[in-house]
């Protein structure tokens, strides 16, 4: 099994992943820059860092393998931990451990992991086709000489046109003269159409009044207003109860987790056929696993934590 295979597929679309009993390996977003000396400009990109102390089995990368090697959990972390066994061996013996396009990894004298990530492949899909390029420096010292020089020499003309300008007052007050006259002519045809609507609309304003009057309307049993309180769901980080390959025992299941007091649900099918029923979904990662902690703790050991893009 290629462990470092399965991570580098993981870090394109997440920005942890960890590798149960062993580190996680971190993705921290860093912004287009400019080196100052060569002008070379750099496209956004993922910095990739390993830290040893976050251990525990999110559920992440062994949900990955086991989907794709088509085995079952169990059997997907005994792979993981007997790869993790094998990398660790390596390391004590004073090897260093190359993970393909992520970085390699060895022992300090304290003991440590110490990681150097590998800057050969950008985890950033926003910057996908972007690469680093030159630019020349731009000296605006000269642009700005023979922008002067220039100047310098545009001859300045001024020529009075007093003709065309007594033209433009005679055809300025003929148009104003015409405008008056039209204004004329439109406000009394506004006037004569303004009297006409309101005549109008005064005569179907008496029809209505005197039919309203002959009407009489009764409502014995009126409906009640109806209020409906629905909370949605959201987020794409879900603590998994179970999975079950008969619908009817996931919705059992959804409802013992409501009476305890979960806001759980069903959220589909997984690549197995199984019907999946989580306690709730969160809007981060954090939230998750907060939960995921307190349920592992006090009601389900075997709780997992999905991350999942759910269709709306």
């Amino acid at each position: 099994m290629q462990l470092e295979t399965y991570i580098s597929d993981l870090l394109y679309r997440y920005d942890c992943v960890t590798v149960p009993g062993f580190g996680a390996f971190l993705t921290n977003r860093i912004s287009a820059k400019i080196h100052q000396s060569t002008h070379t400009f750099y496209p956004p990109k993922k910095v990739l860092s390993f830290n040893e102390q976050l251990q525990n089995n999110d559920g992440l990368l062994v949900n990955y393998i086991a989907e794709v090697e088509k085995v079952p959990y169990q059997v997907a972390v005994e792979k993981v931990n007997k790869q993790v066994k094998a990398i660790k061996s390596y390391l004590i013996d004073g090897e260093t451990i190359s993970f393909n396009n992520i970085g390699d990894l060895l022992l300090n004298t304290e003991g440590s992991i110490v990681f150097n990530p590998s800057y050969h492949i950008n985890y950033l899909t926003d910057a996908f086709g972007l690469s680093h390029f030159n630019a020349n420096d731009v000296t605006r010292e000269v642009c700005k000489q023979e922008t002067e020089v220039i100047d310098g020499k545009l001859p300045i003309v001024l020529t009075a046109k007093k003709r065309s300008s007594n033209w433009l007052k005679y055809a300025a007050a003929a148009i104003i003269i015409l405008g008056l006259g039209g204004l004329g002519t439109g406000k009394i045809y506004n006037d004569s159409v303004n009297e006409h609507n309101q005549v109008a609309q005064q005569e179907a304003t008496t029809q209505i009044e005197a039919e309203i009057q002959e009407a009489t309307f009764f409502i014995s049993n009126p409906l009640p207003a109806a209020t409906f309180s629905v909370e949605k769901q959201m987020g794409n980080y879900h603590v998994v109860a179970g999975a079950f390959r008969i619908e009817g025992n996931s919705d059992k299941k959804v409802e013992q987790l409501k009476v305890l007091g979960y806001k759980a649900r069903k959220i589909g099918v997984n690549r197995f056929g199984l019907h999946q029923v989580v306690y709730s979904s969160y809007d981060t990662r954090a939230e998750a696993q907060r939960s995921l902690y307190v349920i592992r703790k006090a009601h389900n050991k075997d709780a997992w934590l999905l991350v999942q893009k759910l269709n709306k």
